[in-house]
């Protein structure tokens, strides 16, 4: 697709943990992915509700020690949605310091981080040139796209931006955010007494339409996407396209099989189509989407060529 031309050198970044595991199990997690994982960068941080953050807390200086150490870019990934003073300080005191890079979700945080070098999330609208240009003149050097662009606006933003341009590729889909948490709803709790109830859903909770057919997935305050993204097909293109980075949301899969066959995809080792298998074979419960970058609807397969 991009002729003789070389490929750019591509990067594999590990999206933070969107889902409320137990804190030891977290850091058991993190510690593997330190030692097996074939990834260039890995965040961490809590995203999606600040009522979980003192769990984790504890074990999060020693997951950062061991990722570095390991060799792993540690990028501090911010909430998506702050709406307390509680949350504004705590956004504040992560723009502030650590030494290491922090990723915006709430354009609130890109504010708070001006000046200085900065990631963008996916869970902040980055839809045209315009928007990702404000945003490299705040200090932004990377910029997690949303996932519903469709391959050729991905393409004409990788060619306009100054700094790298981030797409995810695996993994349910973070698509929105809410004040309100539906999950503690579902259980007839309030959400100032929700009693964690997302824990229950380690992967995500499936909503049904009213055909009963599963469509999207609820974790705490956010919905996502029933289908896990499998970008493996679209990993050549994108990077002919001027794209550096493929973001692999954590699941309750093995994600170091999942980092090493998105690596030997972009080798070249294996086959896309045998990628794609293998993948299925990873995530056994799991229906794989791949609608948007192809302009389609988002839940849909769509297969090369068609």
């Amino acid at each position: 697709m991009n002729g003789d031309r070389p490929l750019s050198p591509a990067h594999l970044t590990l999206g933070p943990v969107l889902f409320n595991w137990a804190p030891e199990a977290l850091r058991d997690f993190y510690f593997r992915i330190a030692d097996e994982a074939d990834v260039d960068t890995v965040c961490v941080g809590e995203v999606v509700c600040s009522k979980r953050t003192p769990f984790f807390a504890p074990f999060l200086p020693e997951v950062i020690e061991r990722l570095a150490a390991a060799g792993k870019e540690v990028v501090l990934s911010s909430l998506a949605l702050i709406m307390t003073g509680r949350e504004a300080e705590q956004a504040r005191e992560l723009a502030a310091g650590g030494g290491w890079l922090v990723e915006a979700n709430d354009v609130s945080v890109a504010g708070m981080l001006a000046g200085r070098p900065f990631a963008v999330g996916p869970l902040v609208n980055v839809y045209n040139e315009g928007t990702l240009a404000y945003l490299e003149s705040l200090g932004a050097i990377r910029t997690c796209l949303p996932a519903e662009l469709p391959a050729p606006v991905i393409g004409t933003l990788a060619k306009a931006a100054a700094g790298e341009i981030e797409v995810q590729a695996f993994g349910r889909i973070p698509l929105a955010i809410s004040a309100r948490c539906y999950h503690a709803r579902s259980r007839k709790l309030a959400k100032d007494g929700c009693q964690y109830v997302c824990a229950e859903d380690p992967d995500g909770m499936a909503v049904d339409t009213l055909d009963d057919e599963p469509f999207l997935a609820v974790n705490g305050t956010q919905t996502m996407s029933y289908h896990y993204l499998d970008l493996l097909g679209e990993l050549a293109a994108l990077r002919a396209a001027g794209v550096r980075r493929f973001r692999l949301w954590p699941q309750m899969v093995d994600m170091v099989a999942v980092a090493r066959l998105f690596r030997d995809t972009m080798a070249g080792t294996v086959d896309p189509d045998d990628s794609c298998a293998r993948l299925a074979t990873l995530c056994p419960r799991a229906e794989f989407a791949n609608g948007y970058v192809h302009g389609r609807e988002g839940h849909l397969m769509v297969e090369a060529g068609r």
